[in-house]
């Protein structure tokens, strides 16, 4: 792939948090990300050029007060490919983003509602939440679970940044 996906956990649109997009692509552009565009006001980015992830995160807290988690994503296409669930109600679709290799199910199962399902592949773990994801029971509890920092994503969000991700590759 050529470019970066950022993933940064912690952006608000407002209160402690606020981060606007164009003060985002303002740093990345200051870092050399070559144009980055970002998706939404959550903090999703997609960078031409690779970026520091905590030297971003420094300038976040210097000009801003906090500083956020930020996932730096070189395989995006590997870990956003279509996950075995169901993608027809794409905010039942998450893709809970992590750096590590793929999840151990087998603690999350008893924390599963009779609805969902959970799918654990390189780098994300995929969770099917038909009644919504403020309802799972395992949602809240996936972080400690998992035993690493993690960032959601619904289908609707990871198929934007993958279509972004694309247009990187069109000449």
């Amino acid at each position: 792939m050529t470019g970066q996906v950022l993933l940064l956990r912690g952006i608000d649109v407002g209160g402690h948090g606020k981060l606007p997009m164009a003060a985002l692509r303002g740093l990345l552009d200051d870092l050399g990300a070559g144009g980055a565009q970002t998706h939404l006001q959550s903090g999703n980015a997609v960078c031409p050029q690779p970026v520091d992830a905590a030297t971003l995160a420094d300038q976040i807290d210097a000009a801003h007060g906090f500083r956020p988690t930020i996932m730096a994503i070189d395989d995006w296409p590997a870990r956003a490919a279509t996950p075995p669930l169901p993608t027809d109600v794409p905010k039942a679709l998450h893709g809970f983003f992590h750096g590590g290799p793929p999840l151990d199910t087998a603690p999350m199962l008893a924390h599963l509602s009779s609805s969902e399902r959970v799918h654990a592949a390189q780098g994300v773990l995929w969770l099917h939440t038909p009644e919504g994801l403020g309802r799972s029971r395992i949602a809240t509890r996936l972080e400690r679970l998992a035993g690493h920092p993690v960032t959601a994503r619904n289908w609707n969000t990871v198929a934007a940044i993958s279509g972004m991700v694309a247009a990187l590759q069109t000449p």
